[in-house]
């Protein structure tokens, strides 16, 4: 069958992540015969290793340009397709991509999140439906600051700088203007206990409408 895609965007910090993440365990949890796929945007930007340490720490990353988004709505059209795809990955310590990819094969559950996937109309086509995760940019400063610092190994004045310079411009040029694009806006961050449930209820519903009759017997 035909993978059914839904997109997870928002702003940086805004719960996305843990959302799609909780949403992929309770559908394997719930449904353990049910393929649930997870693709981030963010393994998508540009490899640049073409460029010096220090030009790519001035790249814009929350610029639409920063990503290939045109090679992730290729890979969904493929997956979509029944072909397999290999994902790049983006190593953030030195902002670029390394030499190994990640095979994906085809899923009935493709979930995607990223910060731009609204703004991009050939990823808004792949998707059969988008939720934009709304959260107060105050609070996802204070999540980004707290997993900048920890995992990508950023300092305080690095965060603050990108979050001034480019974080919040782009938010109100890009991000916050593609919640126009979405089917659902949610609120209160990837723990909207009341959200995950309708989404992962929808999602079983619809896996069970497009099994084969083979899979429902068995």
């Amino acid at each position: 069958m035909q993978p059914f895609v839904i997109a997870i965007a928002g702003p940086s910090g805004s719960g996305k992540s843990l959302f799609a993440e909780t949403l992929c365990e309770e559908l394997r949890r719930d449904a353990p015969l049910l393929d649930v796929v997870l693709i981030k945007e963010d393994a998508y930007y540009r490899d640049q290793s073409h460029m010096s340490l220090e030009a790519r720490e001035t790249v814009n990353y929350d610029h639409p340009d920063a990503i290939e988004q045109d090679l992730l709505a290729s890979h969904l059209e493929a997956l979509s397709a029944g072909q397999a795809v290999e994902v790049p990955i983006y190593d953030y310590t030195v902002h670029s991509r390394t030499a190994e990819t990640i095979s994906v094969s085809p899923a009935p559950v493709i979930i995607v999140e990223g910060i731009l996937l609204l703004t991009h109309r050939a990823l808004r086509e792949a998707c059969h439906i988008k939720f934009y995760m709304d959260t107060p940019l105050d609070i996802c400063l204070l999540r980004r600051m707290a997993r900048d610092i920890k995992e990508r190994g950023r300092s305080l004045d690095s965060v603050t700088a990108q979050y001034r310079e480019s974080v919040r411009p782009m938010y109100h040029e890009f991000i916050r203007p593609s919640v126009r694009h979405a089917d659902m806006v949610i609120t209160r961050g990837g723990r909207n206990r009341v959200a995950l449930d309708i989404v992962r209820n929808m999602l079983l519903s619809v896996s069970q409408q497009t099994a084969s009759p083979e899979d429902a017997v068995s």
